[in-house]
């Protein structure tokens, strides 16, 4: 199959995305290869919190009654890998369900490993009777990648993007997602593992889930085929470097990327560059030929199929045709941030959400034949669910959600406090609440919410019956936030629904046909973007199932 134009833009971004050695990444590789590419020079290799800044952060802190994190140099290695969740996990061990970690002389982070505490922060964003908390710096870090996007912005102008985007995401929309994009691009997936099955090759199932949620994402959000799966894709690796850099950023001692010129000069904030551009000048171009296709529907009919990859107009229910044939008054610039949101953020976390439901399926045969009994027993002789099925596939949906739950994406929340606040009497710390000045950092640890022992029985076991099947799928309401996976209050992830039917369909589709073994003495590891991936890949032998 030839290339088809991807057009001087994206091709000079793809071109400058280099290391800090000048070894230049070979964005045409195939993507079982990915993994050997994928950036993962991120917040692990910034300075941060050694033992004295420690000592710096308690003489800044001053009365402050919060437990500080006796941070210390030998810390230092959990981060190099860009696993923080796991060092935030021991300083819980250490420090209690609240406590202060500092990042300098005069800055620090409130890690909240608490649900009631995490609740009082998530509830209180942008309320606008009162608001305590913004998206902070995760918004500071991320606006190069996401611009003015409805995923940072805040205030007024968050509330306008979020009542003009979720309509888009209805209950038809999602039931003709799982018909017409679910369903069949994870059929299209099974061609490569029978071709593994039948020579008997181990796939790099963490690529394949990334290349099959590019294209799931392309489809319902732009109406466009990236054709991830059968060609290499410049764009999954752009995204994974921009997703490593906001991290690296939220790190940084020294913040080099406020520097003016350092995205000229500095070979990592020239990487982030060239892969920003990469994805804008993508997003950009799928907008303006939905744009002119739209506007000649409405001269001549619904006359006009896809160009350049485009699929047909005639009954595309896609994100950007909804939000195009309102007619909305909003600027290009505008659009281009909001679907540059769905796009980056709808393809990283349900990839990682369905590698690491395939890996603990893999570790659980049990639990794995328990899945694939209810599987056939629904499908009967349909390739793929449709809504009915879907609806019935829930011991497959808390397989999904006890994956979500140890591998919670992303693994931590960013918010900043507008005005002095005091955290209410905790959950796990008893009555006692912090003070939070203005201005202060706040982490809530969703990882370490999630394996907190006084949270959760068993909380390193994976037991996907720990959510009844006669009962609601869990959220963090039917729970009380101690499972927050797709965040919690007004800023809770507007595709929550989308995520959960693109990863229980592709699920059903695979598991239905194939069993997997994974490769002897192959370490999968495991390092942090925005969301946790593996550090080394998961390669997987494919078997066909018998019958």
């Amino acid at each position: 199959m030839q290339r088809k134009d991807a057009g001087p833009g994206l091709q000079n971004g793809a071109q400058i995305l280099q290391d800090e050695e000048s070894e230049v990444y070979d964005l045409e590789r195939p993507m079982e290869d990915a993994g050997k590419f994928i950036d993962t020079k991120g917040a692990g290799l910034s300075l941060f919190s050694p033992g004295w800044l420690t000592q710096l952060g308690r003489l800044w802190g001053g009365s402050s009654d919060t437990p500080v994190a006796a941070a210390k140099p030998a810390d230092i290695q959990d981060l190099l890998g860009g696993a923080l969740f796991r060092a935030l996990y021991k300083w819980m061990e250490e420090s209690g369900p609240v406590y202060l970690l500092p990042t300098g002389p005069a800055s620090s982070f409130l890690v909240i490993s608490d649900p009631q505490a995490a609740k009082h922060v998530l509830r209180a964003t942008d309320n606008p009777a009162r608001p305590l908390y913004e998206k902070g710096l995760v918004a500071e870090v991320s606006r190069f990648l996401f611009g003015d996007g409805f995923a940072i912005s805040g205030g007024d102008a968050w509330r306008v993007r979020r009542r003009a985007v979720s309509p888009s995401l209805h209950k038809a929309y999602l039931s003709a997602m799982l018909d017409a994009v679910f369903g069949p691009s994870a059929q299209h997936m099974t061609q490569k593992l029978e071709e593994a099955a039948r020579t008997g090759a181990f796939l790099d199932m963490e690529a394949c889930f990334s290349q099959l949620t590019l294209d799931v994402i392309g489809k319902a959000v732009f109406n466009y085929d990236f054709e991830a799966l059968t060609r290499s894709s410049p764009l999954i690796q752009a995204v994974y470097t921009s997703l490593k850099e906001t991290e690296s950023r939220a790190t940084d001692l020294v913040p080099i990327w406020k520097l003016p010129l350092a995205g000229l000069v500095v070979p990592r904030q020239r990487r982030a560059a060239a892969a920003v551009k990469l994805i804008r000048d993508t997003t950009e171009r799928l907008i303006a030929q939905c744009k002119r296709i739209v506007d000649e529907e409405e001269a001549r009919g619904l006359e006009t199929g896809g160009e350049e990859g485009l699929l047909p107009v005639k009954g595309d229910p896609s994100v950007l045709r909804f939000l195009i044939a309102s007619r909305e008054e909003v600027t290009s610039t505008q659009l281009r941030d909001d679907l540059l949101s769905m796009l980056v953020a709808g393809h990283e976390t349900t990839g990682s959400a369905l590698t690491w439901t395939l890996h603990l399926l893999v570790q659980n045969p049990d639990t794995l034949a328990r899945a694939q009994e209810e599987i056939d027993r629904v499908l009967g002789a349909s390739p793929h669910p449709d809504l009915a099925q879907y609806q019935q596939l829930r011991y497959l949906q808390r397989c999904v959600a006890e994956s979500m739950r140890l591998y919670p994406h992303p693994p931590v929340l960013l918010r900043r406090a507008l005005v002095p606040d005091e955290l209410p009497g905790t959950w796990l710390a008893g009555e006692c609440g912090y003070k939070v000045p203005k201005g202060q950092d706040v982490m809530i640890s969703v990882y370490n919410i999630h394996h907190s022992p006084a949270v959760w029985d068993e909380p390193e076991a994976f037991r996907p019956d720990r959510f009844p099947l006669d009962a609601p799928p869990p959220t963090e309401q039917n729970t009380d936030y101690r499972y927050i996976p797709f965040s919690g209050g007004p800023r809770k992830c507007v595709g929550d629904q989308f995520a959960m039917m693109e990863a229980v369909s592709a699920l059903a589709v695979v598991l239905r046909r194939f069993t997997f073994y994974p490769k002897p003495g192959h370490e999968v590891g495991m390092t942090t973007g925005a969301t946790i991936h593996t550090q080394n890949g998961l390669y997987m032998g494919v078997g066909l199932r018998q019958g």
